[in-house]
């Protein structure tokens, strides 16, 4: 008979081990996935690893990549990882990252075709003012009526896609469209554009304003009481109790502070990559992140790199599917794997599995 018990103490060597390990086993498991798909594995590899950093032939395109896909995936899981800290689970930041952009896209389009200076910075509040609004949902939900905020932010994701559709068909719809979905271009537009701050870079206000949440990030959770309290809850709550720590309070600033930066990730998408909104606007980010946090062992400076990995296999999986016809799923699923991997060896890090007899009747 199988019992799982928790170490004493956990290996501080196995914590920093774990991701590395676990991005190995996805590489291995992932050739494993290619080769039954009938792909060279090592080839499927180079080109989502490699390739796009080193590879003269596809670099000039990847490299700006980089920073354009991890930009997102950094601003929202720095925002989660303060929530994961603490115990208070959000999961539904794709949907924090539409209602941001649909509410950036608002004001764009409400002051269309208008060249005043101060429409971008107003973008960036209405955008966080979006993202923010959609997480006190679940935040009010579990502080007034104890809902499990799990629950609640994943399923209002779902309500979140609706009303992008709703707005790419609808008031949102660009008039000189043709009747196709979609608004007017918001990336066209000079007064509400996101462009390159360096041409070839990728580098764009949601690049800085990921690489700002980093820096803040850190201070925040190693030189500010609230770092202090939002740690203390995660490793002991009864201690945190006793030490004055208001779990309502925390509750709402953790789902807050993650719903504001995911916000602004969609706002800075739809002025400036995306370009626009559109009924699949919604790329899987918020999911995605939650992987980059863990991964990233919720540290801003190991989310950082966390985030810039996820990015390249973003771009390697997209130069997968163009030279080797490798399905899109599969990529999904690679990045599952490393999910996966992840949570299983930190398992076995602070459990140990024993092996005990059954006692006699």
């Amino acid at each position: 008979m199988l019992r799982i018990e928790k170490r004493p103490v956990p290996s501080a060597f196995w914590r920093m081990a774990t991701p590395v390990l676990a991005v190995v086993m996805t590489m291995v498991a992932g050739a494993g996935l290619f080769a039954v798909l009938g792909v060279d594995p090592l080839r499927a590899l180079q080109l989502i690893f490699w390739d796009p950093l080193f590879s003269e032939q596809y670099a000039s395109y990847a490299r700006p990549q980089l920073l354009v896909k991890s930009g997102p995936l950094i601003l929202i899981a720095v925002g989660l990882s303060f929530g994961f800290r603490a115990n208070v689970w959000n999961i539904g930041a794709e949907g924090q990252y539409i209602m941001g952009a649909l509410a950036g896209a608002a004001v764009a389009l409400a002051f269309y075709p208008a060249s005043y200076w101060f429409i971008f910075p107003l973008m960036v509040l209405a955008g966080a003012l979006g993202g923010w609004a959609w997480a006190m949902i679940p935040a009010i939900l579990k502080t007034r009526f104890r809902a499990n905020e799990i629950l609640v932010s994943l399923l209002l994701v779902y309500v979140a896609e609706r009303f992008l559709a709703a707005a790419a068909l609808g008031r949102m719809r660009d008039p000189d469209g043709g009747g196709f979905p979609g608004s007017r271009s918001i990336s066209r537009y000079d007064a509400a554009s996101n462009p390159e701050l360096i041409a070839g870079t990728g580098m764009h206000w949601g690049v800085v304003a990921a690489f700002i949440a980093v820096i803040f990030g850190y201070i925040m959770l190693h030189r500010h009481m609230i770092g202090y309290h939002v740690r203390l809850t995660g490793q002991a709550p009864r201690a945190a109790r006793f030490a004055g720590v208001s779990p309502n309070r925390l509750v709402i600033f953790a789902l807050g502070l993650s719903g504001l930066l995911a916000g602004l990730a969609g706002m800075f998408e739809v002025a400036g990559p995306a370009g626009r909104i559109s009924i699949d606007f919604g790329s899987g980010y918020g999911f995605t992140a939650i992987i980059v946090a863990f991964l990233g062992r919720l540290h801003p400076l190991g989310i950082l790199f966390a985030g810039l990995l996820m990015g390249l296999t973003y771009i390697g999986g997209e130069l997968g599917q163009m030279v080797l016809g490798l399905p899109s799923a599969a990529i999904q699923a690679f990045q599952g794997m490393l999910l996966f991997f992840l949570l299983s060896i930190d398992l076995l890090s602070n459990y140990r599995i024993r092996f005990a007899r059954r006692e006699a009747a």
